[in-house]
């Protein structure tokens, strides 16, 4: 009896001291995790965009609804592919699991080197220009000023990160509650304003005058900007492992999210257009600024103080998750192993997070930025449409796989139809940039199959990447995980029946 007693305290014991990543994202964080990283620079951006391209205000705020709608869609499909393959990095993990290594590390790549570096710059540079422009009310804030701001918030935020993921998950659930409040001010400004018989441009006969003629290809364009401002739906995923009880509250999280920000958003414009005619807005650079002007008077300056908190906590999400991928590839040993490792005491992903921290200040240091978006989009969006693909292609592939959540099959071919169209219209307004995004993501062909694929490689490789690896871990007093199969169980036991 006693030796069974001693048996069951050594397994308890070794089962507390395990390192592996802490489930601390309860439904509450995970909600502030989707809400966070959709509301950033986007709402505050697009409409103008959409307007452009919608060519009537009311076109433009059936595409900010039906944006919402295409994002419920492609958080369904994501909801199943969550809790079927219960591992973080998201779409990556999910392409990888099913179409094989090279299509998983084409994704991967193009991700790390340009997709979330490039996004983290855009958001941190947004947040550094509405801080400093106070202070510069009849110039634009200086370049040099801009840059350091904007590197100083990646470098705290990504200290933070590094020191506790529960301090990570608080400053989201935090920023997430002020910009939802920032936005909640715009939508009861608005509405008084409508009450007040503000709403002239609303008005049916006035909302769907065209000002040039609606084309598929233009609303294809709208569309796309819209997206812009929903992007980051998926980053749940990035971090399923961190989730208590993931095959609950991930669907259980995009049930409440996605609809709150459909929600927000529309009511958003809908203020907007309150307070403004369609010309102002379009002759807007910054349209919360502009409707703050309008409205608060002297409380004017909440407005960038407003887009500054909601761009932090955008930033802070993007570290949060893109870091995830970094983690998920490595521990795939499709990045450098370090990536995978995670510190003793914190048990965060720290030298993923000092990658994506690093890259994403070598980015701020180029400087223009801006033109790297569009390639973004273009890869974002291939990469959603791969992986939605890979849903059906799992279905027909491994039909005992266990699913405790299954969607219709009307979900993810509504989805690709629209993702299809929207991409067809991409390549043929713009073949060029579309045709960049292709040739950065296919870079990483040759680096697969010598990088990963090339086992053989000299003595030498191998030796200087142990010690570079030993060096890494002794700087970082990080080790490997261990991995928690409690959640993983119905997938691996599936296999024997499939």
């Amino acid at each position: 009896m006693e030796g069974k007693e001693k048996k069951k305290k050594d397994n308890k014991s070794s089962k507390s001291d395990r390192v592996t990543l802490k489930k601390e994202i309860g439904l509450l964080s995970a909600c502030a995790i989707i809400i966070g990283n959709i509301i950033g620079s986007g709402i505050f951006i697009s409409p103008k965009g959409v307007l452009e391209h919608a060519g009537s205000v009311g076109l433009s705020l059936i595409v900010w609804v039906c944006g919402g709608g295409i994002c419920a869609l492609g958080s369904l499909c994501y909801a199943e592919l969550g809790v079927t393959i219960p591992k973080s990095g998201g779409d990556y993990s999910y392409v990888t699991e099913i179409f094989g290594g090279l299509v998983g590390f084409l994704l991967l790549w193009s991700a790390v080197l340009i997709m979330y570096p490039t996004t983290l710059a855009v958001i941190a540079l947004t947040f550094s220009n509405y801080v400093l422009q106070p202070a510069f009310e009849d110039c634009l804030p200086p370049y040099i000023a801009t840059r350091l701001l904007a590197t100083i918030c990646i470098l705290f935020l990504t200290w933070v990160n590094c020191s506790s993921v529960r301090w990570a998950t608080r400053i989201q659930d935090v920023f997430t509650v002020g910009k939802l409040l920032a936005l909640v001010l715009i939508i009861v400004v608005g509405l008084i304003q409508i009450c007040r018989g503000h709403y002239d441009a609303l008005r049916p006969s006035v909302a769907f005058e065209f000002s040039q003629d609606p084309s598929v290809g233009q609303i294809a364009l709208a569309f796309l900007q819209a997206s812009f401002a929903y992007s980051g739906w998926n980053f749940l995923n990035y971090v399923t492992e961190e989730v208590v009880e993931p095959r609950k509250n991930l669907p259980r999280a995009i049930y409440i999210s996605i609809p709150l920000v459909t929600l927000v958003y529309t009511m958003t414009n809908i203020a907007y257009f309150s307070s403004m005619t369609p010309e102002e807005l379009l002759a807007s650079n910054a349209v919360a600024v502009t409707f703050g002007e309008k409205l608060l008077g002297m409380f004017s300056w909440v407005m960038p103080i407003s887009v500054a908190l909601s761009t932090f906590g955008g930033i802070n999400g993007y570290l949060f998750t893109s870091s995830r991928l970094c983690f998920s590839g490595a521990r795939e040993g499709h990045l450098p192993y370090l990536l995978a490792m995670i510190h003793l005491k914190n048990c965060t992903p720290i030298p993923a997070l000092l990658v994506c921290c690093t890259a994403t200040i070598f980015i701020l240091c180029i400087g223009e930025t801006h033109n790297l978006i569009n390639y973004v989009s273009f890869i974002n969006y291939l990469s959603y449409g791969v992986t939605i693909a890979g849903l059906l292609y799992l279905r027909k592939k491994r039909p005992n796989l266990v699913r405790p959540i299954k969607v219709s099959m009307l979900v993810p071919i509504a989805y690709l139809i629209f993702w299809a169209v929207l991409l067809c219209f991409s390549l043929y307004s713009e073949p060029v940039v579309c045709g960049l995004g292709m040739v950065i993501m296919l870079t990483g062909v040759p680096v697969y199959f010598v990088g990963v694929h090339w086992k053989d490689k000299p003595k030498c490789v191998y030796r200087l990447v142990e010690r570079v690896t030993y060096m890494g871990q002794k700087v970082c007093n990080v080790v490997f995980p261990q991995e928690d199969l409690s959640e993983t169980e119905p997938l691996t036991s599936s296999k024997a029946t499939d």
